[in-house]
């Protein structure tokens, strides 16, 4: 291949990918007109830099899910938590763990922390989501009790957001309790 074609090749691939990939294997080495074969690398076509960034938010985002984890199985208390614990990790975790990984995508995540004491007796407030700068809440995860006649009791949880004034529920799921009543929250 002509020497321009190769260089307007590396051009227009490093344009077309904003110039995260320039390929460097199309780039001949002047004096002897051969072709420069790249260096081994680790298999990572990510830049350090762009790596270093996801492997922050992924320790970020771990992190504010298992602290959330902690503090709903403090919330819940011995007697409920024997017997919501599974049902609990399997579907609503999950659901809480995106809300937050979309939380952290609208917020700066190194300043973002979760609230230690979790409301008790009748109390709705799981944790907050708050920012650790401002001191202001971004975001209140919540479970309500619903007692639904003939149907029984159900834990709901759901998440309030800052941009709505914290009005709007944001549904989690549900997990049924029994017809019988629920003990309090950290009993």
């Amino acid at each position: 291949m002509n020497l321009w074609m190769r260089k307007i090749a590396v051009a227009l691939i490093a344009i077309v990918t904003f110039g995260l990939y320039t390929p460097t294997y199309l780039i001949a080495d002047e004096d002897n007109n051969e072709v420069v074969r790249p260096k081994e690398n680790d298999g990572s076509a990510i830049p350090t830099e762009i790596r270093t960034e996801i492997e922050e938010e992924t320790d970020v985002i771990s992190s504010l899910t298992e602290k959330a984890k902690e503090q709903s199985f403090v919330k819940f208390g011995p007697k409920i938590s024997q017997k919501v614990e599974d049902e609990f990790t399997q579907i609503i975790l999950p659901k809480m763990e995106l809300a937050l990984e979309t939380i952290l995508a609208n917020e700066d995540a190194s300043y973002l922390s979760i609230t230690e004491q979790p409301s008790q007796g009748y109390g709705e407030r799981i944790f907050n989501v708050y920012n650790e700068l401002t001191k202001e809440d971004v975001a209140k995860f919540h479970v309500r009790r619903d007692n639904r006649p003939q149907d029984g009791y159900w834990f709901n949880f759901h998440y309030h957001l800052k941009d709505d004034n914290f009005e709007a529920h944001h549904l989690l799921g549900e997990i049924y309790w029994d017809k019988n009543t629920p003990p309090k929250w950290m009993s």
